[in-house]
């Protein structure tokens, strides 16, 4: 009796399969957008509604604050519901916020349609985390969950240019409206090309498990089964328990704080990169071009560090991305030139900061089994975009009471120094992944 898992596992990856990885991909851009589309839109916002730098900064973190939510909520109901059913209601949610913040008035009106939009990114983050780890066999698994990733800034970029040409013509709103249309467009195309992950299918069972496995088998490309293997034993302890139980508690705690220092520092070149290049006296277009030249960093950093793991270790790709990072942010505050050197900066910065991102993404997959793996990405991506929805505040406060750019990029840099710290002190518990 074969087990379907094991099939995958083992068998080069078909068609399908990379399909998969591709819908995966888009999400994750469709995600790296919709974040980012309150960068693009807040010079705008900020003029229109004469609003500070402290106000905006607030704004800025509603979304991570429905990220943190989201993920924390929605990654252990992935567990339970399946991948496939969860990024669906993720993105009903995404569409409705994007929708209802191009009718925004005021700041609390923004920021709560910008929680719910933040909300559904949260969730859809654990679930395709978890889905392209189970649509991969083994020997492609860490390139498939890292170029998940890197479709974040592919999205900023693609947003990014986009943002450009509407705000060349259009107020703000546009932003969202555009944000909103892509987002629905992505729900015909995840029903038609992303079937239910056949391991969480043998984790759950269910009266039509062998149909639908078999029909799953057929498309990657494998003969069909007679019989799967009778379940596993069910352990004692299950969902967020059993993450702080045993092997796992380690990587928990050691995964969530090199999470959440780590995107500290990158939402704060993310989120504050328009508002800067604004306040230095160059137009929102251009503003928004400087962003997108940092997801190209950023998309970079992730295919290199994804090709990469084919040849060294996963762990220590990692921590040498986020001390690249601290020392990369920190020269990006030190401002020499004109739009070329701050476009420069932006993208080598990106660069260094989203493949610690993504490299930590893969470990989280990497570390725990089916049963978990949504909640635990869940869990650790909840609480670090919890606690980084801070970051653009607290920048907005130190620029607010006077700190230049040198020292508040300085200051923010040493989340991705405190990241790599934390995996190397967990390195008996990770350094095998």
């Amino acid at each position: 009796m074969e087990d379907p898992r094991k099939i995958i596992a083992a068998a080069p990856m078909s068609t399908t399969q990379w399909l998969i990885v591709a819908v995966m991909v888009g999400l994750n851009a469709l995600d790296g957008f919709d974040v980012l589309s309150i960068s693009f839109a807040s010079p705008g916002i900020a003029k229109a509604w004469g609003i500070d730098r402290g106000a905006l900064g607030l704004v800025l973190s509603m979304e991570l604050i429905g990220m943190a939510a989201g993920s924390l909520l929605l990654g252990g109901i992935a567990d339970r519901i399946g991948r496939r059913r969860t990024i669906l209601f993720c993105l009903i949610a995404m569409a409705a916020g994007m929708f209802g913040a191009a009718t925004a008035h005021d700041v609390v009106t923004l920021s709560i349609w910008r929680v719910l939009t933040g909300t559904g990114i949260g969730g859809m983050l654990a679930a395709t985390n978890a889905a392209v780890a189970e649509a991969a066999n083994d020997r492609r698994r860490n390139l498939a969950v890292i170029l998940m990733a890197a479709g974040y800034p592919i999205g900023t970029i693609v947003g990014g240019l986009i943002s450009k040409v509407l705000l060349a013509s259009f107020d703000w709103r546009a932003v969202f409206v555009f944000g909103g249309c892509a987002t629905v467009a992505f729900i015909p195309i995840v029903l038609l090309a992303a079937p239910e992950s056949i391991a969480f299918l043998m984790h759950r069972r269910g009266a039509d498990m062998l149909a639908r496995i078999n029909h799953t088998l057929a498309r990657f490309g494998h003969a069909p089964l007679s019989a799967v293997p009778d379940a596993e034993p069910r352990v004692r302890k299950a969902g967020p328990a059993e993450l702080f139980a045993g092997e796992y508690l380690q990587r928990t705690v050691a995964l969530t704080i090199a999470y959440l220092a780590h995107i500290m520092t990158f939402y704060f070149i993310l989120k504050w990169i328009p508002k800067i290049v604004v306040d230095m006296g160059y137009p929102p277009p251009l503003a928004a071009g400087v962003l997108v030249w940092a997801s190209v960093g950023g998309a970079a950093g992730s295919l290199l560090l994804g090709f990469m793991t084919l040849r060294f270790r996963l762990y220590g790709l990692t921590i040498i991305a986020m001390l690249a990072s601290a020392i990369l942010v920190t020269a990006f505050g030190r401002q020499m030139g004109g739009l070329g050197w701050l476009s420069l900066t932006a993208g080598i910065a990106g660069f260094a900061t989203n493949a610690g991102v993504v490299g930590l993404y893969a470990l989280i997959a990497k570390s725990f089994p089916t049963r978990l793996r949504a909640g635990a990405t869940g869990f650790v991506i909840g609480i670090g975009r919890g606690g980084s929805a801070l970051a653009p505040a607290l920048a907005g406060g130190l620029f607010q009471i006077g700190y230049g750019l040198p020292l508040v990029a300085t200051l923010m840099a040493g989340g991705s120094l405190i990241a790599a710290a934390t995996l190397f002190a967990a390195r008996r518990s990770l350094a095998d992944q």
